[in-house]
């Protein structure tokens, strides 16, 4: 079994398209979450809350033969991916293009405005569809997209599994490295904000109703909660065996050492802690560790009543009370396909600096979630590694662990 190595990252995100532009946003413990005036004319709505990029333009010397098949999802996407390239060396690099190199990604759905095209079509009988409005709405968009923008010929896996949709193309490009089928391999996901997809967490009474004070929301374990934030956004790594690093000198950011991943098998919205756990200790045991080497762990914390709970618990019973944890959530929304990149990141830059974020809006923590050591405030730790946790509607369960070099 081989090593392997996470050598480059891009993000494109409400915070920003780097690292230092998103730790500094973290530092200000402000979150991203504004009131969509726009979404005002959805009646059925009862949240007009969410996370966006503002003022998104994607990169000047793209064509527009290139932008043809490309939706907001497909762009985020593949300029992150055009990040993580160059971060890694490999932009236009001729390694990438002769099957060394694969791509894993997914999103919730493809881009919403391109389905709308589609559902006019059925139900009109007349619509401005073309020939890549499929294109542009289909499950794989992001990953098909970034394959041909930047040639790339080795396998493809398309993860489109809701909110765990880039932690599930991150561990199975681990997995793929690691047993050796491929040396290289983009992996991440993306989102882009639709109120679509707020009105379906909406008409589960799972969204933020705090439309006067968004900046006070998302507010992930605190007992005053009252429901998520939509974000959007996109993050791509690239992952890469040791030997394939090594031989073109290249720079390590970290290891990915472990990757858990479980079904509940029960309901279809509704988590359950054992098998949450279960992917946990998956992960531990791939990465042949014990729970006192984690450090710090990554909540997926959404800031519902529910799911905090039983996350907390399913947490408890793999690591005790003494594990520090935080939710990202509270300064970006739920960036569903996004977040278990975006989080992966994030996590694995605190650990090499050894400065980890709190969870902001935390005032009072909730009685009925599991004794964790919940951070509050900026605290300095001493890791070698971290974990990042995600769950996603269909009962998902993700568990990646993150070594440091």
């Amino acid at each position: 079994m081989l090593r392997v190595f996470i050598t480059g990252y891009g993000i494109v995100s409400a915070f920003g398209k780097s690292w230092a532009e998103f730790r500094s946003a973290l530092l200000k413990k402000q979150n991203a979450v504004k009131y969509m005036k726009d979404w005002e004319q959805y009646k059925e709505l009862t949240t007009y809350l969410g996370a966006p990029i503002l003022d998104y333009h994607y990169p000047k010397d793209w064509s527009r033969k290139q932008l043809r098949s490309l939706g907001r999802v497909s762009q985020y996407s593949v300029e992150a991916a055009g990040l993580a390239l160059k971060m890694a060396g490999l932009y236009k690099d001729e390694r990438i293009q002769d099957g060394r190199m694969g791509v894993a990604s997914g999103s919730s759905t493809g881009s919403t405005d391109a389905v709308m095209q589609l559902a006019k079509l059925l139900f009109m009988g007349e619509s401005d569809c073309n020939a890549n409005s499929y294109i542009k709405s289909m499950p794989h968009t992001t990953a098909a997209n970034i394959a041909i923008f930047y040639g790339l010929k080795g396998r493809m896996i398309p993860t489109s599994s809701a909110c765990t949709s880039a932690s599930h193309a991150i561990g199975y490009s681990y997995e793929a490295i690691k047993y050796g089928q491929i040396p290289m391999m983009l992996a991440g996901g993306a989102e882009e904000l639709c109120p679509s997809e707020c009105y379906v967490f909406n008409s589960l009474y799972a969204t933020s109703q705090k439309n006067s004070t968004p900046n006070l929301t998302p507010s992930p374990f605190d007992a005053n909660r009252d429901g998520l934030v939509i974000g959007e956004g996109a993050c791509m790594l690239v992952l890469e065996s040791e030997e394939s690093m090594l031989s073109r000198g290249a720079t390590p950011i970290a290891e990915v050492v472990g990757f858990g991943s479980t079904c509940d098998g029960v309901h279809i919205t509704k988590p359950e802690a054992k098998t949450m756990q279960s992917a946990m200790e998956l992960a531990l045991k791939d990465a042949q560790i014990l729970p006192s080497n984690i450090g710090y762990l990554n909540a997926h914390a959404t800031a519902t009543k529910w799911g905090d709970i039983v996350e907390s618990y399913a947490t408890n019973k793999v690591f005790g009370d003494k594990i520090a944890i935080s939710s990202l959530k509270s300064y970006i929304g739920h960036t569903l396909g996004a977040c278990g990149a975006i989080e992966s990141i994030a996590s694995i830059e605190m650990m090499n600096e050894g400065l980890f974020a709190p969870t902001i809006n935390l005032k009072e923590i909730d009685k009925e979630c599991a004794k964790l050591d919940y951070l509050q405030d900026f605290r300095e730790i001493k890791t070698n590694y971290v974990m990042n946790n995600n769950f996603a509607f269909g009962g998902v369960n993700t568990s990646l662990i993150f070594k440091k070099v």
